[in-house]
């Protein structure tokens, strides 16, 4: 077995390995897929016998956080060819990438699971589901135009996103025109499109228009990459003084004892801990919960392998989560 990071050149020689696991995305969504998304992604791939086996796609998102621009990667098309699962292929690509994405400074990656218990032996913790609002034939207003978006559209909806966006949410995906672009060849290459209305030549909403809306709420999950950057992007709501220890099994340089100050004006500042004067220990993954909302302090402090002191808790509670999440990327 040998893992290693593909040259852009090879991205398509992964292509039949993603239409034999993936075999429900249509040739048209794969050649979208394979002609736009995999010009700048990273793939890293395990090769057996001569041959890719296994592979996990890092696609780039600019992602706000917390008011802050942050470049991470959301992981998509993870597979392994039938004969050669349960080696242990996806939990070392998965580590490899970790490790890769600490080394570039990410405080956090994410991705859209087919199944959560997958994920969750490695971390991951689910924190969103998506909220998608597609397009339904309606009673139209006289004064709201509705039609299908073209590329030269793109600027005003990054611009009229990015308002709707900015002060409502805590994370979502940066909208820019490139964003909009390539959205719309993503939903027009399998039969949909993007539609807007418009008042005044003002465009007022976008939403996709597809052939079925799905049932189901697609959900995301998030890992922890890099704690003391993810830790510096978030806010107090008052005095806050605390010293804990975090476990990370995949990223060493993650267990380590911080030491956390500030004040709702400064926002989180660190300090290397001293182990004599920890009051508690979290896991990378509850950790991950409590940043984003998606459990308090009490609630983690159930959970196996961490423990804290009921000051730790008190702590804990005076920062601010990142809860107001808008990651609904399909790939």
């Amino acid at each position: 077995m040998e893992i290693r990071k593909l040259d852009p050149t090879e991205h398509s020689a992964t292509r039949s390995l993603y239409e034999e696991v993936f075999s429900e995305d249509s040739e048209s969504f794969v050649n979208y897929y394979y002609t736009e998304k995999t010009k700048d992604n990273i793939i890293y791939a395990v090769t057996e016998d001569g041959e890719i086996r296994s592979m996990i796609h890092l696609n780039p998102y600019d992602v706000m956080v917390n008011k802050k621009e942050e470049k991470l990667h959301y992981i998509v098309a993870v597979a392994t060819q039938e004969p050669y699962r349960k080696r242990g292929y996806m939990a070392a690509l998965l580590k490899e990438s970790l490790q890769a994405m600490y080394r570039q400074g990410e405080p956090f990656t994410y991705l859209m699971p087919a199944s959560e218990k997958i994920y969750y032996p490695h971390d991951f913790r689910t924190v969103y589901e998506q909220t998608t609002k597609y397009w339904e034939p309606s009673e139209k207003k006289a004064d709201i135009r509705e039609r299908r978006a073209v590329p030269k559209d793109a600027a005003s909806m990054a611009r009229m996103a990015t308002a709707a966006l900015e002060g409502n949410f805590d994370v979502y995906a940066k909208r820019e025109e490139e964003y909009y672009v390539r959205l719309m060849k993503e939903y027009e290459s399998d039969g949909g499109c993007l539609m807007i209305g418009e008042k005044d030549g003002e465009i007022l909403w976008c939403c996709p228009r597809v052939s079925e809306i799905p049932k189901e709420r697609p959900k995301i999950m998030v890992r922890l990459v890099d704690v003391r950057r993810m830790l510096l992007l978030l806010d107090l709501n008052y005095l806050t003084a605390v010293c804990f220890h975090v476990t990370d099994p995949l990223i060493e340089e993650n267990n380590r004892c911080f030491l956390i100050t500030g004040t709702e004006a400064s926002g989180v500042m660190l300090m290397e801990g001293k182990e004599e004067n920890s009051e508690g220990t979290l896991t990378v993954g509850a950790l991950a919960r409590l940043i984003f909302g998606a459990a308090s302090a009490e609630e983690i402090a159930e959970e196996k392998g961490v423990k804290m002191s009921d000051r730790m808790k008190n702590e804990l509670k005076k920062i601010v989560p990142l809860s107001r999440i808008f990651l609904n990327e399909v790939v």
